[in-house]
Order: C-alpha cells, then structure tokens, then sequence
C-alpha cells in the first residue's frame, strides 16, 4: 500500500538530541511570573493615582510571588504614576489577572491562583464603584 521511509529523519540528530528543552511546568512557571509581573507594574502604576495600603500589600504579595517562581530573582518595579483616571489601568489588571489565574489553575498553583482571583475581584470592585456614584446622582 505504501512505500516505508527508508531513510532516517533529520529531526533525529544528535544535535537536535542536545538542544535544551524546559518541561510544561517550567514554561507554566515561564508564563506565570511574566503574567504576575505584568500586573504588579499596572498595580506600581496605579498606587500613585490611587494610594492606599490595599495596593501597598497587594503590590507586595505580587512582588513575592513573582520572586518565588523566579527561584527568588525579585522582579523589577515600576515607579506609582500620576494617571488621570485609573479605569484603563483596573481594567488592564483585571484582564492580566484573569490571565495568571487560568495559568495558576492550569499549573495547580493554588497561592497562585487565590492572590490572582482576589486581584480580579479588587479590580471588579474598583471598577464598578465610579458607576454606583453616578447612577445615585
């Protein structure tokens, strides 16, 4: 019916043997520390407009996180900006944490996941609270 290969693949070769490979839970770790860095600089960034020892903590148990998946490489920080309306910058975090959670359930990183989703909901409710003044006016 068919002709067997009779040569050998090229994808087989001793240097192709050699080449580095990273295992799914390194390239989760990969993702996840990129994923919680990504929304601790939206966090750095909204602590000037928005200043309050919530950020404060939250900034700093992302800070640990980071560092923990990195193998204690503490991540870089961004300096709190001076944003006029932070509503882009909660929902730029709230989509970034919604992304490290997926990664944190997919890597059953439950600290992880529990700091992501809580991150979600700060950001929910920052959110959501311009709207519950507006509409009382």
């Amino acid at each position: 019916m068919y002709e067997p290969i009779r040569t050998k693949s090229v994808h087989s070769t001793p240097a192709a043997s050699d080449f580095p490979h990273r295992s799914r839970d390194e390239e989760l770790d990969i993702q996840l520390a990129g994923h919680l860095a990504a929304l601790l600089a939206v966090t750095d960034e909204l602590r000037g407009p928005a200043a309050g020892p919530e950020l404060d903590t939250a900034a700093e148990r992302l800070s640990a996180e980071v560092a923990r998946l990195r193998g204690g490489r503490a991540p870089v920080r961004a300096v709190p900006g001076a944003a006029a309306d932070p509503a882009p910058l909660h929902r730029r975090a709230h989509t970034l944490a919604s992304r490290a959670l997926v990664v944190a359930a997919s890597r059953a990183d439950t600290a992880a996941a529990i700091l992501a989703a809580e991150r979600m909901d700060a950001h929910t409710a920052a959110l959501a609270a311009p709207r519950e003044l507006s509409a009382a006016r």
